[in-house]
């Protein structure tokens, strides 16, 4: 299956957005489509990507929490799993993988969160993220009392449920636009990363 809207050249771009495409680019080693797909409305992209910095990267907006980056990342590849969104189970899958250096968590939580070599804290987590995801509605203090047993507090609560809503979005947008994953990810965080040549 291919993209049902092609994504636009690199070079037609704002330029604060080609910018970030390319410094994303000089990081990864590649430009993840979803870059480039969802630039085709720059203003779209600009408020999406600064949505998704601030939950997924909160030091840099500032903001301590309890969450770690591979905390993030189960949440994303859970959560996409129950949305059936290819592109962000990959995608963050991968970066899961290289998070918690652990070459099969993405696919445990990804079918059976409970059943993943994962924390007791962390099954936690993904419990209420799992709620929040299906049936945001029957949310009530039990959920919050749960998570506060495991050392969470309202605030990394709070980012539990933001990450998962906002995944939600990027879920629904990437399947129904047909994105697909890059290659690269499907072997990222399973084998060594290469290195690059010396001078």
């Amino acid at each position: 299956m291919t993209a049902r809207y092609p994504a636009p050249d690199l070079n037609t771009l704002p330029e604060d957005i080609k910018a970030k495409v390319l410094e994303v680019q000089e990081k990864a080693g590649f430009i993840p489509n979803v870059f480039l797909g969802f630039a085709r409305r720059p203003a779209e992209w600009r408020a999406f990507f600064a949505y998704h910095d601030a939950l997924m990267d909160p030091e840099s907006a500032g903001r301590t929490s309890h969450l770690t980056k591979g905390d993030r990342e189960m949440i994303v590849t859970t959560t996409s799993a129950a949305n059936q969104c290819l592109y962000c189970v990959v995608a963050h899958g991968a970066i899961l993988r290289i998070h918690e250096k652990k070459l099969f968590v993405a696919d445990q939580v990804a079918v059976n969160h409970r059943k993943a070599d994962i924390s007791p804290r962390q099954r936690a987590m993904l419990d209420f993220a799992m709620k929040v995801c299906l049936r945001s509605a029957e949310i009530d203090d039990a959920d919050f009392d749960a998570l506060h047993a495991h050392g969470f507090d309202d605030e990394d609560i709070w980012d539990i449920a933001a990450i998962t809503a906002f995944f939600g979005l990027s879920n629904r947008m990437a399947s129904f636009a047909g994105m697909q994953p890059n290659p690269e990810f499907y072997l990222m965080g399973r084998l060594p990363k290469a290195k690059k040549p010396t001078e």
